[in-house]
């Protein structure tokens, strides 16, 4: 399914969420148009009207409210709150999870015994991006939270649950170094637009 990302429902599903930062060394506090690349993602989650919870909160407590959870990939800090929003929207009506996704344009080959072969089919692949939303009927499935690997996270949560990957816009890109955040800026500057 194709959510459109610039298309803010009238009034945000209720939800909880987070920004995730651990395991991504110092990056989620590089600055892009001045800002850290956490507190972007954090006021996206806010506009998106997520609300925040502290990573300190009793996994009890999310299961006990009843809302869908939203994580949000600080290394995707300008992903738009429309498309978060929208997301969250989806996991609640569907009752599935829903995960942010971007295509694959690096080359991937495949390696058998040490020797790389044939190049693998760029078409079918992906890379999660940002959110990740669960809804209430998983939150209260899972007894802990989720781990901080939205990669692992998505294929684990396909083990158990249904997993709809939904495209992600240019902007929801992750970044992954400096270099990443420069062109992020750039694709983002006001007269990019």
């Amino acid at each position: 399914m194709t959510l459109d990302p610039y298309d803010l429902p009238e009034e945000p599903t209720p939800a909880l969420g987070t920004v995730v930062e651990a395991d991504r060394g110092s990056l989620p506090f590089a600055l892009i148009h001045g800002e850290a690349l956490v507190a972007c993602a954090a006021w996206a989650l806010g506009d998106a009207g997520v609300t925040p919870v502290d990573v300190g909160t009793e996994w009890a407590e999310l299961v006990e409210s009843g809302e869908p959870l939203v994580l949000h990939d600080a290394l995707c800090p300008m992903t738009p709150a429309t498309f978060l929003a929208a997301c969250v929207a989806r996991a609640v009506e569907a009752d599935t999870v829903v995960a942010g996704v971007r295509p694959v344009t690096d080359t991937v080959k495949h390696v058998e015994g040490g020797v790389v072969g044939a190049t693998v089919d760029r078409d079918g692949l992906v890379a999660v991006a940002s959110p990740v939303v669960l809804p209430p009927s998983v939150v209260a499935a899972l007894d802990r939270p989720p781990g901080t690997d939205f990669a692992a996270l998505v294929a684990a949560l396909r083990e158990r649950f249904a997993v709809e990957l939904v495209p992600a816009p240019p902007e929801g890109r992750r970044v992954a170094s400096e270099d990443d955040v420069r062109l992020l800026e750039a694709l983002t500057a006001p007269s990019a637009g």
